[in-house]
């Protein structure tokens, strides 16, 4: 039931990214999109973390990475298939070095999370200090605190720009890729390598799992994946700045986890829709301070419903087919 239920919601999903365009304004698309990137960065966390059991805190620097390379690409090389091909590569050789260094080392979970937002924070303090003219990368000029702007958009080969409509359908499409991906590969050998390792980390090393390698291709895919967020990000608004490494990002992804339920796929994308969604609405009003409701949310989810909110819609479901559940309960005790 949960994988027609999920099919179907995928199908849904193509099917307003082809139809929906025509029946909203300009920019209710634009908000949707920016759902749609986030919701790709959300779900790389949800694999890395959720699945891989690899407690990431700082996902930002992989999104924000694919979004500068992308830009630097775009700027020198022209915005084709090569400057998003970049914007994805230079975020996964990032991953994958740190995370050679991080899991054939053999450091813990707990450091493994300080050092990633440290080196987030890192990443932030040294392009806000990119300000001068000298600090360019061929044509493209960093611009320090500025970030970089008019960034070209994604061209179609004949060189015409993707307009915004075409860009939301895109991020959809990639949204979906990416879930039917991930689900595809948990379902592989190596992918139930991975689930066994976030269970048991020692079990699976003992019986002969290469568990430093199977973490550093899950941390370098979830790199990929928030790079290929990154670049939508740059697409959608042409512009990019240090800001996007900042702790608030990497938190506000952590959140969206959490708040979707940490050991699924459609939950991440679920809470990270809604909260936006929320933060849309709450932003356009001056009585109530965003960040405190997050926090709210964040704290009554942890207390009150841990496992997030798909878990508890999949909970309610199984409520709902008392047939089955006597079944089961029937065939065990026999």
């Amino acid at each position: 039931m949960s994988r027609t239920l999920q099919t179907l919601g995928l199908l849904v999903v193509v099917a307003g990214g082809v139809a929906l365009p025509n029946l909203i304004e300009l920019y209710t698309v634009y908000e949707i999109t920016i759902y749609a990137v986030m919701a790709i960065l959300a779900l790389s966390l949800a694999f890395i973390w959720g699945k891989g059991g690899i407690m990431c805190l700082g996902q930002a620097s992989f999104f924000g990475l694919g979004a500068y390379a992308y830009a630097v690409a775009a700027i020198n090389f022209g915005p084709g298939l090569l400057a998003l091909a970049i914007g994805i590569a230079v975020p996964t050789v990032f991953a994958a070095v740190l995370g050679y260094f991080m899991f054939y080392g053999r450091i813990s979970d707990i450091y493994v999370g300080v050092i990633t937002l440290a080196v987030s924070l890192i990443l932030m303090n040294l392009i806000n200090s990119t300000s001068g003219p000298q600090y360019r990368i061929g044509d493209a000029q960093l611009g320090g605190f500025n970030g970089i702007t008019a960034i070209p958009t994604l061209a179609w080969p004949d060189g015409t720009p993707l307009d915004p409509t075409a860009i939301f359908r895109l991020s959809l499409i990639l949204l979906v890729a990416c879930f039917v991906a991930i689900s595809l590969f948990l379902r592989t050998r190596a992918g139930k390598v991975v689930i066994a390792i976030r269970e048991n980390e020692y079990r699976a090393e003992l019986l002969g799992y290469n568990v430093a390698l199977s973490k550093l291709a899950t941390f370098s895919a979830g790199g990929a994946i928030a790079g290929l967020a990154g670049c939508l990000f740059v697409n959608w608004g042409a512009f990019v700045s240090p800001t996007i490494f900042a702790l608030v990002q990497s938190a506000q992804v952590i959140i969206w986890v959490i708040v979707g339920g940490r050991g699924t796929l459609i939950g991440p994308i679920l809470g990270c829709v809604a909260l936006q969604w929320a933060t849309t609405r709450l932003g356009a009003q001056q009585a109530i301070q965003v960040n405190l409701v997050l926090g709210v949310v964040l704290t009554f989810f942890v207390l009150v419903v841990p496992a997030g909110i798909a878990p508890l819609l999949g909970t309610w479901l199984r409520k709902l087919r008392p047939g089955k559940s006597v079944t089961t309960t029937a065939e065990t005790g026999a």
